[in-house]
């Protein structure tokens, strides 16, 4: 009996054919130096997490190591993030999210893994998921990938624990709006009780999507929860 393919995965393999026939035929260069033939040349990937930030995710108050900090008091214990969500770094990501350069999740997922460091083997990586909406338009789902490449990286799982029970979008609105949004936004599915869970998403704005996100773990059982984002971006 043939089992029912599901029409984003053929999409995303098909963009992945494309994108791989582009970069034989027209060699990506680096965003940065401009090197043919990678997004991100090795000698760029480390010139941007020399620069990383120990700031709190949610504010950029220095904290050392934990990356959050006692006054923003959310609900996961670490966080990290690679960088401010400018120059090389912002088109990186926009290119990826909105012009289907699919090949900049391996390169995300390496900025990742380098600002974060090998995670213990029981951690699960959960990516922030996206709406149905998006996903049809990018072809794929963007953090997904992203988290199943760190993943990979780390020797340890990736898991789709968490679902969307809204689809609002937050782009424009107001901090308040963000966590309105945000507190309703997330449910639960699989087993996590007792895990360390490394929540994953693109960009950290005001924190609203990651704290309602974590929250949902922590209710389902989670023992903690960390945080990575590729960037942080302040509320204009």
């Amino acid at each position: 009996m043939y089992g029912i393919i599901n029409k984003t995965n053929v999409q995303n393999v098909k963009i992945t054919m494309i994108d791989k026939l582009l970069s034989l035929l027209a060699p990506h260069l680096c965003y940065m130096c401009r090197k043919s033939g990678t997004l991100l040349c090795d000698n760029c990937k480390y010139d941007i997490i020399q620069e990383a930030s120990d700031g709190c995710i949610l504010c950029a108050v220095p904290t050392g190591r934990s990356g959050v900090c006692g006054d923003c008091r959310p609900p996961f214990s670490r966080a990290w993030y690679v960088g401010d969500r400018t120059d090389q770094l912002r088109r990186l990501i926009d290119d990826y999210k909105f012009n289907r350069v699919q090949a900049a999740s391996e390169v995300l997922a390496a900025l990742l893994f380098e600002r974060i460091g090998r995670l213990p083997e029981d951690c699960i990586i959960v990516p922030v998921p996206s709406s149905p909406a998006h996903v049809r338009q990018r072809g794929y789902e963007h953090i997904k990938l992203v988290a199943d490449q760190l993943a990979k990286l780390n020797k340890c799982s990736m898991e789709t624990l968490l679902t969307r029970r809204s689809y609002s979008v937050q782009t424009g609105k107001t901090r308040k709006e963000r966590e309105d949004q945000a507190r309703t936004a997330f449910g639960t599915r699989g087993e996590c009780r007792d895990k360390t869970i490394l929540l994953v998403d693109d960009t950290v704005t005001t924190g609203a999507t990651v704290k309602a996100a974590a929250e949902q773990l922590q209710k389902a059982g989670a023992a903690d929860v960390w945080v990575a984002a590729v960037a942080r971006q302040p509320l204009d």
